[in-house]
């Protein structure tokens, strides 16, 4: 077999001697008593109350409905304004994601109710966010009288991004519940067994605060990579992050976040948000709309298959098997893929 180069930027030599639990081959490593501590204090991280909905960019004036926590909302702009509320009509239950907007307010389709920022008896428009990539909902557990036990924050909670980038958000829904979803990030050692097409070569390097640092080669052929030292981290219980800090396109990142929908069904929504150092990289940003649907592709290539990896492990700990078949489904809709796409009128992903 030829020897597989690697191309970019040099990164440091590695340590000279690794700690004894990042030694030994990799089935070894990925001590799943380990991976559980470290999701464990995940879960036990702050969220703020704080939800991905979808990309902004996939949010305009048309109301699209989301579940959230079981809970059924509508999503519109109001001019640039993004806008979340109940999804049901508090005159007859109405669906407001089926009805036009009218100068910015959701007008029932059913008898024509117009609603906007303001409550209207038990309806009442819930706190959301647009950071310029991500679509988020506040939701305040107080139902019951109770304290919450995560203090809301005024904003979603999220790592450093870089100042300029690319950013491509893909976004699908699996059989389990968030925590799969983190674990399958907390679990780096199965990149190369399982999705060989991309990672070439990889090698955790340090775990340290809550930090597992990777040195990965993500192939361009069979021959040739780009070869980057990245670290995850989660920011919050719903949310991983890998950040390149060394090698070619350091400063980048791909946040995955895990929405439950229902108990067992959950969006992953990952935004990759992509920069360079070289000089032509500002050029690559005015040919955003051309490199992105690329991006795209290779995230959901990689997330049908760690939807898979998700959907068995919620599987294993809940005894509850996912539908046959369901995390196999084909990135590109093709015949023969199986129904994992978003509910009628609701889109899987960003699109342009």
């Amino acid at each position: 077999m030829s020897k597989l180069k690697t191309v970019g930027h040099p990164l440091s030599p590695l340590p000279a001697e690794l700690p004894p639990e990042l030694r030994g081959p990799d089935w070894v490593q990925a001590n799943p008593h380990r991976i559980e501590r470290e999701l464990q204090a995940a879960l036990a991280m702050p969220s703020g109350g704080w939800y991905v909905l979808d990309a902004s960019r996939s949010i305009g004036q048309e109301p699209r409905r989301f579940w959230v926590e079981g809970r059924e909302l509508v999503a519109w702009r109001a001019g640039n304004e993004l806008r979340v509320a109940p999804n049901a009509c508090p005159h007859m239950g109405a669906s407001l994601a089926e009805g036009p907007v009218r100068d910015g307010r959701l007008v029932c389709p059913w008898h024509g109710l117009e609603l906007g920022a303001d409550k209207h008896g038990a309806w009442c428009p819930l706190t959301a966010h647009d950071d310029g990539v991500l679509c988020w909902v506040h939701l305040q557990d107080t139902d019951d009288g109770k304290p919450e036990a995560d203090p809301p924050t005024p904003t979603p909670i999220v790592s450093p991004r870089p100042s300029r980038f690319i950013d491509s958000v893909m976004k699908m829904e699996a059989d389990c519940d968030p925590r799969d979803v983190i674990a399958n990030r907390l679990d780096p050692w199965h990149g190369v067994y399982y999705h060989p097409h991309t990672f070439k070569r990889l090698k955790v390097i340090g775990l340290e605060g809550g930090r597992l640092l990777v040195r990965v080669v993500y192939g361009m052929t069979d021959r040739l990579g780009i070869e980057v030292d990245a670290t995850f981290h989660c920011p919050d219980p719903r949310t991983i992050t890998m950040t390149i800090v060394g090698g070619e396109g350091t400063g980048s990142v791909v946040e995955t976040h895990a929405t439950p929908l229902r108990p067992g069904r959950s969006a992953i929504i990952e935004a990759t948000l992509a920069t360079s150092d070289r000089p032509g990289f500002q050029r690559a940003i005015k040919a955003a709309g051309i490199i992105r649907p690329f991006i795209l592709k290779s995230q959901r290539k990689l997330w049908v298959e760690d939807a898979a990896y998700a959907e068995r492990r919620y599987a294993l700990r809940t005894g509850v098997v996912p539908a046959a078949g369901r995390a196999l489904a084909r990135p590109d809709g093709a015949a023969g893929s199986s129904p994992r796409s978003a509910p009628p009128g609701e889109r899987s992903d960003e699109g342009h």
